[in-house]
């Protein structure tokens, strides 16, 4: 709202950072532009249908405002960062701050100031920043300046990676800036018009699909959880990950929601990323539970010890440990993923199908292990509820892929697997005490990943046993629940032993699976005020962290994936079930 870019990775999502004074305000580095003096107020919105982010200051002396975009893939200059700044009213005076600290603060660069603007060198990455009249100066190895603008007037300042030192005169002009600008509306625009929904909450299914195209790696179609790494689940914490990365585990909802709006190139894209998953050498002949969004297997967890995490939240992780833990569960989302691309994208190849029925014998072989589950804990491994059900997902919706296009399969042996997991699931995952489904084999513990069973099948959303595990989830965790005013906790931390410490808030993607429970179940009153509920806490622009604090603070890394892409579900379904009147 400032008018700072605190954080930036270039020349990807996962690369170190540029700018990263959201976790180290002193050491982190920003590129900020802003009124000078008091008595500022703003206001932050999108462009409408675009992701171009528009910061408007109010002042007594007049109105201005920053245009933020990043020009579409095929321009002619490379990945760049336009900032345009104009003074709509009056007047106002700027001060301009570029301080790059690259590889996350660790790196030393050098810089220098052009007639056109400064560049910054540093040993693996160059930037130039070029701008239309207004002088740079060098502060501490920084860029700052300051300048006035009155009504209708404009500057352009442009970001932009560079090859080589003789590069660095690159120049911007305010006609060239314009084109881009025009461009680039033009594109969000015509990509958004595929968008095939046209339901209740339109803007917001809009805006979530908006964030996943920001979050998609368009050279191989991948998606990333988040763009950001290390922003606390609780503040002050130890509960901070790096979500730079493409989970398995979103495969299905990713191409659902894709494709039940409209957007089947996307879906084909992230498609294509899995299939070449399955292609490649692995570890133990498994796949990863997550990869590099250009499919490399290694991401060994790093901490930066140096910078002092967000708001004292440390450490501060790069790289995620978890790419190593057995997670029984991604066979069946990967699975229903291929399914859902058979049924509503392109029929799958005979070949695909030869390494999928690998990995369905494999799972016949493997599913009665314990694993570290779907909320990745470190404290040693369980007999997780949600890793079985997704086992029977993998077995189930093989089964069906078979028959649907008549596949060699060894059904013989997959229905008699896929039947012994239900049984198991019905008579160890079942609390009589509890009148719930539970965490693990054994425990009482609840866990809202039980809320996901009618979403895919394996009962139906009426069933007793499912309607006493909706109660049970649905009460206030006072009362031995996991809602509190309509926002769903995953677990209750003080009662199951995850291998950290500190609290954490309510995970927002659990709420829309409460949304769907509930609409499924006929409650479909009683859904639309969690779901309307759900999207007040949405911040000025409609995104979503990972999860909502005790004061309705955004908590985990942001803008999230998995929360965006469960609230199209939601949406989709809701809307669907309230009928098409008005």
């Amino acid at each position: 709202m400032d008018g700072s870019i605190d954080w930036l990775c270039l020349p990807r999502f996962d690369s170190p950072s540029v700018f990263a004074a959201i976790l180290d305000d002193e050491k982190g580095g920003r590129f900020k532009i802003a009124p000078m003096g008091d008595g500022v107020s703003r206001k932050q919105f999108y462009w409408p249908d675009t992701n171009i982010l528009i910061t408007r200051f109010f002042t007594p002396n007049g109105v201005g405002e920053v245009v933020d975009y990043m020009p579409v893939a095929g321009q002619a200059n490379g990945r760049q960062l336009v900032r345009r700044v104009r003074v709509t009213r009056g007047f106002m005076t700027f001060l301009v701050e570029c301080s790059p600290a690259f590889d996350y603060a660790r790196q030393e660069h050098e810089t220098e100031i052009t007639p056109d603007g400064v560049c910054f060198f540093s040993p693996q990455l160059n930037l130039a920043l070029a701008t239309t009249e207004v002088p740079l100066e060098e502060h501490h190895k920084a860029a700052v300046a300051d300048f006035t603008l009155k009504e209708d007037e404009s500057t352009v300042f442009v970001l932009r990676e560079i090859e080589h030192r003789d590069r660095c005169g690159l120049s911007v002009s305010e006609s060239e800036e314009h084109n881009l600008f025009m461009r680039t509306v033009e594109y969000w625009r015509h990509w958004l018009f595929k968008c095939t929904y046209t339901g209740r909450w339109r803007e917001m299914v809009y805006r979530s699909a908006l964030v996943l195209k920001l979050l998609t790696y368009e050279p191989m179609g991948s998606i990333v959880a988040a763009p950001t790494c290390s922003l606390p689940e609780g503040i002050g914490g130890e509960r901070n990950w790096d979500y730079r990365y493409t989970w398995i585990r979103d495969a299905a909802f990713t191409l659902y929601g894709l494709l039940r709006i409209g957007f089947t190139d996307e879906a084909e894209a992230f498609m294509g990323w899995l299939e070449a998953r399955y292609y490649e050498p692995k570890r133990n002949g498994l796949l990863q539970l997550m990869y590099g969004i250009d499919g490399r297997q290694d991401l060994t967890e790093e901490t930066l010890d140096h910078l002092e995490g967000y708001k004292g939240s440390k450490p501060v992780r790069v790289g995620n440990g978890a790419y190593g833990q057995l997670q029984l569960d991604i066979y069946g989302e990967l699975m229903d993923a291929v399914y859902l691309y058979n049924k509503y994208g392109t029929a799958i190849s005979y070949d695909l199908w030869i390494k999928l029925h690998k990995l369905i014998d494999w799972v016949c072989d493997n599913w009665h292990r314990k694993d570290e589950g779907i909320w990745e804990v470190r404290s040693g491994r369980g007999h997780f509820v949600y890793s079985k059900l997704m086992c029977w997902v993998a077995l189930d919706r093989a089964l069906r892929l078979a028959d649907k296009r008549s596949f060699p399969a060894d059904r013989e042996r997959w229905i008699k697997v896929r039947d012994e997991i239900y049984k198991d699931i019905m008579e160890k995952g079942w609390s009589p005490e509890r009148k719930a489904f539970v965490q693990t084999y054994g425990s009482d513990t609840l866990d809202a990943s039980s809320l996901i069973m009618p979403l895919v099948f394996f009962l139906s959303p009426k069933d007793p046993r499912m309607l006493n595990t909706l109660a049970a989830i649905n009460r206030s965790p006072r009362d031995g629940g996991l809602v509190s005013n309509s926002l769903v906790y995953r677990y209750d931390v003080e009662k199951t032993s995850d291998g950290l410490m500190g609290e954490e808030g309510t995970f927002s993607l659990c709420t829309f699976w409460l949304v769907e429970a509930l609409t499924r179940a006929g409650r479909v009153g009683e859904a639309r005020l969690v779901f309307e509920q759900m999207l007040s806490y949405a911040n000025h622009l409609g995104l979503y962290a990972e999860e909502v604090g005790p004061s309705g603070e955004a908590l985990g890394n942001f803008p999230q994936a998995f929360t965006h892409l469960t609230l199209i579900s939601a949406a989709f379904n809701l809307d669907r079930a309230l009928g098409t009147k008005r």
